[in-house]
């Protein structure tokens, strides 16, 4: 179905879910619409109360969470209306993925790639507990050393330096780095690779395998990587730089491919206690991290955007896609040499409730690029999430890019990066809808 049809078919499907309400419940149905838009607010309000109380506040505000949907649902079935209700949502529904599939562009330049030799020297890290033990269940070793590769399997029992051992293995000779691993085993190979302008390799061996994903890799079967030894072509990315301390002191730093975050997620990561009981150390450290009363107040500047106060922040290299602000998604390009910014500052259960409701569009959230980011605060340390590791950096904190730093050797063929939806823009459904249809017709008489 073509872009023009499937923006009709979401304009088609948003009257129809009116349509519905006014035929079937008369005046009754703004009353449904009104009933439950204040179902919603109260059950964002209750879970805004939850995340920042605790003790009889929170356990009445979860009562609040369950109650307010199921009052909704009763009064819906007293008046008998329930099913009028759950028809007009499902074409509702249907409405805003017709909508948000006909706003996808029909093709997306992809990044540029080079065809590659075949390594002569290949060097890989393989970390054997990454992603639940992949290593070992797709015998990734095994595999990597049969095409020619030089594997070290990391010692589960002890530290090792994979910095080091990357350098020490450019001093032997080899023509590429590799890391079978997290994300932040990935980064810290990437940057010894970009340091020498070496190919770097990833193979998709860690648990979420962000990095991977928006290289257009094979997250399921992370021995397809391999591949980029034999058939490869070679992409080059940007690559993220975290340095932190006054201007005057020697920085230390480190490189991020992923991103880096500040304030509450950040703050919660560090926490010695997460490990063992994520779930309850999240409930116990939140309310005062997002209603300010502990943690350090952040300051931000990115570009000619200015963040004073926000709870959480989020650095990318390069931005996720539109609608993404929680930063999980994927970014279409890692070569646009430009930091993304993700800031969330809720400070009442209304914005919280805004924020719900819409997006990326909500007064909480802001979204900015720039080429550069620094992160002040009012403490001389801050917790900082880089990549997944959770580090302690003095502050003041400076992100920046470094635009086309790393070579990054993948399969000529892989599934690559799928196009995400936008955020739900129903001025441009309209348009597209009814623009494209004139000018098609136009087109076909000329």
């Amino acid at each position: 179905m073509s872009r023009r049809w499937t923006a009709r078919l979401a304009l088609a499907s948003g009257v129809a879910a009116f349509l519905v309400l006014l035929v079937f419940a008369g005046f009754g149905g703004i009353v449904l619409v009104a009933v439950g838009l204040a179902g919603i607010a109260l059950t964002a309000a209750g879970v805004w109360w939850m995340l920042t109380h605790t003790g009889w506040i929170r356990v009445l505000a979860a009562l609040l969470v369950v109650a307010a949907p199921v009052t909704v649902l009763v009064l819906y079935a007293i008046a008998g209306l329930l099913w009028v209700v759950l028809v007009s949502l499902a074409l509702w529904a249907l409405a805003v993925t017709a909508g948000r599939a006909a706003l996808v562009e029909d093709t997306a330049p992809g990044m540029p790639e080079r065809s590659a030799g075949r390594p002569r020297h290949p060097f890989l890290i393989m970390n054997p507990r990454s992603g639940g033990g992949k290593v070992g269940k797709f015998h990734l070793a095994d595999r990597a050393r049969e095409l020619g590769a030089e594997v070290v399997v990391l010692d589960p029992e002890r530290h090792q330096d994979v910095a080091e051992l990357a350098q020490r293995a450019l001093r032997d000779g080899a023509d590429l780095l590799g890391v079978a691993g997290g994300d932040g085993t990935q980064a810290l190979v990437a940057g010894v690779a970009a340091e020498h302008d070496v190919p770097f390799m990833v193979i998709s061996a860690g648990t979420r395998n962000h990095f991977a994903m928006d290289l257009g890799l094979d997250r399921q079967d992370p021995s397809t990587c391999l591949e980029a030894l034999t058939d490869g072509v070679e992409l080059r990315i940007d690559l993220g730089r975290i340095e932190a301390g006054a201007p005057e002191e020697p920085a230390t730093g480190r490189v991020f491919v992923n991103n880096a975050s500040f304030g509450v997620y950040a703050a919660v990561v560090q926490s010695p206690a997460y490990r063992d009981d994520k779930a309850r150390t999240v409930l116990e450290m939140l309310p005062d991290l997002l209603t300010h009363h502990s943690g350090a107040r952040l300051s931000v500047q990115a570009g000619s955007v200015v963040l004073n106060g926000p709870q959480a922040v989020l650095v990318s290299n390069n931005p996720y896609q539109r609608g993404d602000s929680a930063g999980l998604g994927r970014r279409q390009r890692l070569d646009s040499g430009e930091l993304g910014v993700l800031g969330v500052e809720v400070a009442r259960a209304a914005e919280a409730t805004e924020l719900l409701l819409r997006g990326t569009q909500g007064r909480g959230l802001t979204v900015a690029t720039a080429p550069d980011v620094v992160v002040h605060a009012d403490a001389p340390l801050i917790p900082v999430g880089v990549d997944g590791e959770a580090l302690l950096l003095p502050t003041p904190v400076r992100c920046r890019l470094t635009p086309g730093a790393l070579r990054v050797r993948v399969p000529r063929h892989r599934p690559g990066v799928p196009h995400g939806a936008p955020p739900m823009n129903w001025r441009r459904v309209r348009r597209l809808a009814l623009t494209m249809g004139r000018a098609a017709v136009g087109h076909g008489s000329s």
